[in-house]
């Protein structure tokens, strides 16, 4: 530690007696390596004392921006050097390091000024700048621009500004209090918003070097309206023609007024005047859009035309008015109707084909049917849906009326189909077609057309002969796909012994069998019968019955 002290101590000597200060002047942006000044020479050195090790430099700061070739004498630098980095707020840019000669012991001062170059644009802080006007404003007005900024210094700074826009402008430059330069717009001509709503305009800063640079700001005017413009209608008169089965909710018609103005003062809203109370009630005029929709259905026959009068009213009270009138148009919007909505025949399933089958009672003529409309666009036709049992004829009346009548096209099976739905329509002429329907519900009534059946050809039983009387034997089941008095069935022994008749009995109605007498195996062991099913028309079937008695050991061995 004290040689470290030791040596600060003879620096200080040296500094204090040290004589001469190097002063050089180097432009900014040189390469690393670039000459700043010959050392050896200006302080009258020999080469051998500047060796590697004779000469350090000691910058006065945190970088080393010098650096000294031992072999030369030459003093360079030792990286890139930005003024404006450096000195952004000096006027003056002054590097400053030492040089200690150590065979000497003598520390020299270097002083190297930097001095500018003209290598930055001037800049404005707000590359877009807009200004507000209203086209009232008076010409001679004056508005104050942003001004431009330039890191280099002298003549290398802004030294001018010109303005390149319109002819309703000018520029006007104020020196400040510092000498700076400060721009101003100024209106020559008087602003109107609706002949141009904007004014796009440059400001050019331009500095003073060689060659000069340039910087640019784009300056826009908005121009505020005033309210000295009305609406105008697109029309003078709206006519609409609109067929009187539009549905609810459409839009007739949109009118439109424009209004050069902006904001409240070219904003129109609308309103109906001059309008009956039942027009009010059908149409409705949106005060925004102009968009008139229809809120109830139109009639032909209750009213075909109806005139109004819109009004365009701006943010400023300033209005319009035009003619609205509409025409209705009569169409085919009226379908067929049939009074009868729902028919109920009944034809036999046994019917023949080729019958004409009508609802008892009831008939589909033309005029069963109603359609409002006339000529063409009444009822001409009538209409079937398409089936294999049924067709529809139309026979026309003397007077012109159509007679459907339905006709039965092949036989019907109630046991397979016990009902058919159709539908009948009626149809008018117009463009396009409507129509109006009923339902015909056909129910096809039983023919006896089927026989008993029953569930065994031949029953088959065996019973023992202590059973005591009443009991149930058995019991014989026979169906019909028929319905009602056709399908109810009755049982009875067609072939049957006198004998078996006194010990079994036959419901006529469930088909049980009860015995009725004393069974005894030794006096008869089998008995046979037929059972006859004849159901309600007179068709009938038959089973046959083998009853086995099995013996039971009632009966004591006797000598």
């Amino acid at each position: 530690r004290w040689e470290r002290a030791l040596l600060w101590g003879v620096l200080v000597v040296a500094w204090e007696t040290a004589w001469g200060q190097l002063h050089y002047s180097i432009p900014e942006e040189m390469p690393k390596g670039s000459f700043v000044g010959n050392v050896a020479t200006d302080l009258g050195l020999q080469l051998p004392a500047l060796g590697d090790s004779g000469v350090r430099i000691l910058d006065k700061g945190r970088k080393q921006y010098f650096a000294l070739y031992g072999k030369t004498g030459h003093l360079v630098t030792a990286e890139r050097i930005d003024r404006e980095q450096l000195c952004e707020s000096v006027q003056q840019c002054v590097l400053r390091c030492e040089m200690i000669v150590k065979g000497e012991i003598k520390i020299y001062g270097v002083e190297v000024k930097i001095t500018d170059i003209n290598d930055n644009d001037p800049s404005f802080r707000e590359a877009e700048k807009e200004l507000r006007l209203s086209e009232t404003t008076a010409p001679g007005s004056r508005f104050p621009l942003p001004g431009a900024h330039d890191p280099d210094s002298g003549q290398n700074s802004v030294q001018s500004y010109e303005l390149s826009g319109d002819e309703h402008f000018s520029l006007a430059v104020q020196t400040g209090p510092g000498g700076d330069q400060r721009p101003e717009l100024v209106l020559v001509k008087t602003l109107d918003r609706e002949a141009a709503a904007f004014h796009e305009l440059v400001l050019r800063a331009s500095d003073g070097g060689e060659p000069a640079r340039t910087g640019t700001a784009r300056i826009r005017v908005a121009v505020l309206d005033a309210n000295d413009n009305a609406p105008v209608f697109s029309q003078a008169e709206y006519t609409v023609r609109v067929p009187e089965d539009v549905p609810v909710g459409s839009t007739l018609v949109t009118v439109t007024a424009t209004d050069p103005d902006e904001g409240l003062n070219g904003h129109s809203k609308f309103s109906l005047q001059k309008v009956s109370i039942k027009a009010s009630q059908i149409f409705h005029l949106d005060p925004e859009t102009g968009a008139i929709t229809l809120v109830r259905s139109l009639d032909f026959e209750e009213g075909d035309s109806y005139e109004m009068e819109v009004q365009a009213e701006d943010g400023g009270g300033l209005s319009d008015t035009a003619k609205f009138v509409i025409t209705v148009t009569d169409v085919n919007d009226n379908a067929p109707q049939i009074s009868v909505q729902s028919a109920l025949t009944e034809i036999s399933e046994d019917a023949p084909s080729g019958t004409v089958s009508t609802p008892p009672g009831v008939r589909f003529p033309l005029g069963s049917g109603r359609d409002p409309d006339i000529g063409t666009n009444s009822i001409q036709n009538y209409q079937l849906t398409p089936n294999s049992f049924f067709s529809l004829v139309v026979r026309e009346s003397p007077d012109g009326t159509k007679q459907p009548e339905l006709v039965l096209e092949k036989s019907l099976d109630r046991e397979k189909q016990r009902n058919h739905n159709l539908i009948l329509t009626a149809v008018d002429g117009g463009d396009p077609v409507r129509s109006g329907t009923a339902q015909i519900k056909i129910s096809v009534t039983d023919a006896n057309d089927n026989t008993p059946i029953f569930t065994k050809e031949v029953y088959k039983v065996q019973m023992l002969e202590n059973l005591p009387e009443g009991s149930l034997a058995f019991q014989v089941k026979a169906t019909d796909s028929d319905e009602g008095t056709n399908a109810d069935i009755t049982y009875s022994f067609s072939d049957i012994s006198n004998r078996a008749r006194q010990l079994f009995t036959l419901d006529s109605r469930t088909g049980d069998v009860k015995i009725k007498g004393s069974l005894d195996y030794e006096e008869g062991k089998h008995y046979e019968a037929m059972v006859e099913g004849k159901d309600g028309g007179g068709l009938s079937a038959h089973a046959k019955v083998h009853i086995d008695i099995i013996d039971v050991n009632d009966n004591a061995p006797t000598l």
